[in-house]
């Protein structure tokens, strides 16, 4: 698949946040379960030069976000489309969202969080050799769970 990261405009952001729904626990993560992240996903301002919508060809597949945490580390956070989840497609996505980040922003670090019982991605994450760092408990939701901080390692 050839994929192509673009600026989210606020139509794409609306369609993310209001129509993307995910199955059984993955619903943690549809952008209306927490009303600050819901929030701060439609703020044109928030997601400025952050949030890329990801195609393959003509198709939205999914979304990349990549925040500047320090003067050489950049955090990054993704979503796939509900109905791409699930069918063996998320290390071709990342390692095209790593190549994207790599070449565009020339980090030193790239971190990501994810939530400790999405085993799934986890995974996906080590095997693109990303390294566990640390656990923490984060907000988030209406509750209190349990993040892994990860490091991606395997710079060319």
């Amino acid at each position: 698949m050839t994929y192509r990261f673009e600026i989210m405009t606020q139509q794409q952001a609306e369609e993310i946040a209001y129509n993307w729904h995910y199955d059984g626990e993955y619903s943690f993560y549809d952008m209306e379960a927490d009303e600050e992240d819901l929030a701060e996903f439609l703020d044109t301002e928030s997601r400025r030069d952050k949030m890329f919508t990801v195609y393959n060809g003509e198709e939205v597949i999914g979304f990349f976000s990549v925040y500047k945490t320090d003067h050489a580390t950049y955090d990054i956070g993704l979503g796939m489309r509900p109905d791409f989840t699930g069918r063996s497609m998320g290390l071709e996505f990342l390692k095209a969202g790593l190549n994207f980040v790599i070449s565009r922003f020339s980090p030193v670090k790239i971190t990501l969080s994810v939530a400790t019982f999405n085993l799934r991605a986890i995974k996906v994450y080590r095997k693109i050799g990303f390294e566990e760092k640390e656990t923490f408990m984060q907000e988030t939701n209406g509750g209190t769970y349990e993040f892994l901080r990860m490091e991606y390692a395997n710079f060319p």
